[in-house]
């Protein structure tokens, strides 16, 4: 099944490459949420990037649907103390996703500038990334660093989740994106939210850990082709 949807992600991106007209780079400022209400903690917020390409299929004058495909870093941090302090503690953890938004766009009418608004939903595999500890210990340091695990989900077994366990990400990432930006004749400036609607720990669900999911704010400059 993994295969399968490797194969469907690099069919989108072979298609994008041919059709697409905005490549699309910039910077994550990535969360996870904490309360089942979806509150984050603004001390936990990590720095990621987003790397990419997008398409824009005009559908009438003004509204357009911009399916595109990302390298896109979420996660989040914790620290406790300074750097110069003889005791601190930070850990992170940067998960890295292949994500597809599809979303949909209304822009005002053709001009120099182009005003853009707009939202829809993403779908989002996990490939890579990292989790970091470093910190002193009255004075002493540490450090350590290792490749974020992934469960072997298969999304067509419903009720079961493959390869899931303590410590273990759910390979799948879902969620809503809303867009909203500045189109010029060879450039677009624009801001994204995405507000995932997965829980990240895999195994079965439960109160302690269901309200942790991803928040990502993130910036990019666009290059049109």
């Amino acid at each position: 099944m993994k295969t399968i949807i490797l194969s469907v992600l690099l069919l989108l991106m072979t298609g994008l490459s041919v059709k697409a007209q905005v490549l699309r780079a910039g910077i994550n400022f990535a969360n996870i949420s904490i309360t089942n209400d979806g509150d984050v903690d603004k001390n936990s917020l990590l720095t990621s990037f987003q790397l990419g390409i997008a398409g824009d299929v005009k559908i009438a004058p003004m509204f357009f649907f911009q399916p595109g495909l990302l390298l896109t870093g979420k996660g989040s941090k914790t620290q406790s103390g300074a750097v110069t302090d003889p005791t601190y503690y930070r850990a992170t953890s940067n998960p890295l996703y292949i994500e597809v938004p599809a979303n949909f766009v209304f822009k005002t009418p053709t001009g120099p500038l182009r005003f853009f608004a707009g939202g829809g939903p993403y779908l989002a595999m996990g490939v890579a990334g990292k989790n970091k500890t470093e910190g002193k210990f009255l004075g002493t340091s540490f450090k350590s660093e290792e490749n974020i695990q992934w469960s072997n989900d298969d999304p067509s077994t419903l009720n079961y989740e493959e390869g899931s366990g303590y410590g273990i990400l759910k390979r799948f990432d879902y969620g809503l994106n809303a867009t909203a930006g500045i189109e010029m004749p060879n450039l677009v400036i624009s801001a994204h939210y995405g507000h995932g609607l997965a829980k990240l720990q895999s195994g079965s669900n439960s109160s302690a850990d269901d309200k942790n999911k991803h928040r990502v704010f993130g910036v990019s400059l666009g290059f049109k082709l």
